[in-house]
């Protein structure tokens, strides 16, 4: 990887004290991401690929290893506002409009109205949601809320965006559009993204890289570089190239799922 590195982790570990005893849900995970990649990361529930994204976000901390974010600690990066969350569920605030939701965590700190409302327009014409900024959530199909909490996470321009199966609960059409979407909004904005999710076709057709976990312990089995063009239309996937890397990305899964430590 020739870039510099926007997120670097060094043997890291994190292991889970629990009733039932030691859960280790992540063993000697090492990985650089450059600044401006794609990566994905993919693998069975348990995998450990959520509770990464977590660590880098400073959300759980690591029993052993090291974890840098632009250089910083995970905290130091959290109060630097190095990167955006987006979680599963939009967790949008019924009370507020959408352009209230985004301005959110402008108000917590504190950004001037004016400097609030320009960046409010910006995201959500950067989501596509220009003109539903005075509706409510309730008022919007899941797709929408979930481009909502994007914005939201886009607000205060962090050059990091971390995403946790943000499209996992919606239909295969509206994911196939924010996949779109999500794309375009990488190269314009030219963000280190990185992105959790279980769908193989998703994690081929949105990667610069895909990371293959297998769980118990939570550990790398594959790195796959994806040599797919940067401009990448849905019917790619139908393509021998595309379908070439999601067989590696399958092959993967089924070689960690039968490890045997």
């Amino acid at each position: 990887m020739s870039q510099p590195a926007a997120i670097e982790a060094i043997g890291l570990d994190l292991t889970f004290e629990t009733g039932d005893g030691a859960i280790q849900a992540l063993r000697d995970v090492t990985l650089g991401i450059g600044k401006g990649e794609f990566v994905s990361f993919i693998g069975p529930s348990g995998c450990g690929k959520t509770t990464f994204l977590r660590v880098v976000a400073g959300l759980e901390r690591p029993t052993g290893g090291e974890v840098r974010v632009n250089g910083m600690s995970p905290d130091e990066a959290r109060r630097d506002r190095a990167y955006g969350y987006v979680f599963q569920e939009a967790g949008l605030y019924p009370w507020r409009t959408i352009a209230g939701n985004v301005r959110l965590p402008l108000e917590i700190m504190g950004y001037s109205r004016s400097e609030m409302a320009d960046r409010v327009n910006r995201v959500l014409e950067l989501v596509e949601l220009s003109g539903f900024e005075n509706k409510h959530p309730w008022q919007l199909s899941g797709g929408m809320q979930q481009r909502a909490s994007i914005a939201r996470a886009l607000a205060f321009d962090a050059d990091i965006l971390l995403m946790d199966e943000p499209f996992g609960a919606l239909d295969e059409i509206v994911r196939d559009h924010l996949n779109e979407q999500l794309l375009r909004l990488w190269d314009h904005t030219g963000k280190t993204i990185g992105f959790v999710t279980h769908s193989i076709p998703e994690a081929v057709y949105l990667s610069t890289r895909i990371v293959v976990m297998s769980p118990r312990p939570g550990r790398i089995t594959d790195i796959i570089e994806n040599p797919l063009p940067r401009e990448r239309p849905l019917d790619i996937r139908d393509t021998p190239e595309f379908l070439e890397v999601a067989q590696r990305v399958r092959k993967g899964l089924r070689a960690g799922q039968s490890y045997e430590d």
